[in-house]
C-alpha cells in the first residue's frame, strides 16, 4: 500500500526542487525526506528523480506520475473541506504585500482573517511585485497581494483593484506657473515606484518621448520613502495619493498638472500557484476581494 505522506512528499519535493526546502515545508528532516522518497520509489518500482550536486530533478516517470499524485492530495483536500467546516482552517500562510496595500486596507484584512479564521496563522512579507513574482514560482509563497495579473502556467489571479497615480510635490519647490511641461518638471528628480516596476518604466518612456534625453529618476520599493523624499523638496514624485490624505490636507504636499499624458494605473491581484492546499489560498484570496472592494478604490476591474 503506498502512503499518502509519501505522495505529498514527492509533489513537495518536485515542486520545490531539493530535499531540504520539503524538509521544511513539511517541518521535518531530510533524513526523514529522503527516506519517504526510497519508500515511495520502493513501492512504484521506479526512480522518481535524479540525484546530482546540484540538487534533485524528476526522471521521466517522475514527470509522468506528478500530476497524478498532485490529484490525489487535492482529492483528500477536498474530503478534508467536506467534512470540515471552512472557519476551521489552521497552519500557517506566507503572504507577500505591495506596499500601496500596506498603506490602504491590509489591517482590514488582517482583521477579517482573524474574525473568519482564527486558528491560521499569517506570515506578513512587504516587498515589490518582481520579488514577490519570483518568490511565489518558486513556491516561497503561499499568496501575493502584487501589481498583476501573473501570467504564468498553474498561476491563479483574483483582481483587487487599483489606484490612479498622480504628480506630486512641496508647495515649497520652486516650479514655474501649471500646467506644467514634462522638460520643466524634469528639472527636478522624478521619484517613483523602482526602476523594474511598470510605473518606472512607463513613466521613462514618457519622459524620452518628451524631450528628457535623460531623466533623473529616484526609485523606491518604499512609497512611504517616495513621500518623505517629496516632502525634504527632493524632487517631484509619481505616486499613488491614496494614503497621503493627511499630507494634502495639511498642504505639506500637493497634486500638480503637467502635462504628461495618462498616467499608468497600477492594478493590483491575489496571486497564488494551484496546489492540493489551493483551498486556503483561494479563500484568503476571496476575502482580499472583499476587503478591497469594500475599500473602494477608485479602479476596480476583473479580468
Amino acid at each position: 500500500m503506498i502512503d499518502l505522506r509519501n505522495i505529498e512528499t514527492f509533489y513537495w519535493v518536485a515542486n520545490l526542487g531539493s530535499f531540504r526546502a520539503c524538509a521544511e515545508k513539511l517541518n521535518t528532516t531530510q533524513p526523514a525526506i529522503s527516506q519517504r522518497i526510497a519508500s515511495l520509489e520502493d513501492s512504484l518500482g521506479v526512480k522518481l528523480f535524479v540525484r546530482d550536486a546540484r540538487g534533485v530533478t524528476l526522471t521521466a516517470k517522475g514527470h509522468e506520475l506528478l500530476g497524478q499524485a498532485e490529484h490525489m492530495l487535492q482529492v483528500r483536500q477536498d474530503m478534508l473541506q467536506t467534512a470540515r467546516a471552512e472557519n476551521v482552517m489552521q497552519g500557517s500562510v506566507r503572504i507577500g504585500v505591495a506596499e500601496t496595500i500596506v498603506q490602504t486596507w491590509l489591517v482590514d484584512f488582517i482583521q477579517q482573517v482573524h474574525a473568519t479564521y482564527p486558528l491560521l496563522e499569517l506570515q506578513i512579507d512587504v516587498d515589490t511585485s518582481d520579488v514577490m513574482r519570483s518568490q511565489l514560482l518558486s513556491r516561497h509563497l503561499d499568496v501575493a497581494f502584487m501589481l498583476g495579473p501573473l501570467r504564468e502556467p498553474r498561476v491563479e489571479n483574483l483582481p483587487l483593484g487599483g489606484y490612479p497615480l498622480a504628480w506630486v510635490a512641496s508647495p515649497s519647490l520652486d516650479l514655474p506657473p501649471e500646467p506644467l511641461e514634462l522638460a520643466q518638471v524634469a528639472q527636478f528628480p522624478i521619484i517613483t515606484y523602482p526602476a523594474h516596476s511598470r510605473p518606472y518604466q512607463v513613466l521613462r518612456d514618457m519622459l524620452v518621448r518628451g524631450g528628457v534625453a535623460h531623466p533623473r529618476m529616484y526609485g523606491s520599493a518604499s512609497l512611504s520613502m517616495v513621500a518623505r523624499m517629496a516632502l525634504a523638496r527632493i524632487g517631484v514624485a509619481v505616486i499613488t495619493p491614496v494614503f497621503l490624505a493627511k499630507e494634502l490636507s495639511a498642504g505639506t504636499l500637493r497634486l500638480i498638472d503637467v502635462r504628461s499624458g495618462p498616467l499608468p494605473d497600477p492594478v493590483f491581484t491575489a496571486t497564488w500557484m494551484q496546489g492540493p492546499d489551493g483551498h486556503i489560498k483561494h479563500a484568503l484570496a476571496r476575502l482580499a476581494h472583499e476587503t478591497a472592494r469594500a475599500s473602494r478604490p477608485p479602479i476596480f476591474e476583473s479580468f
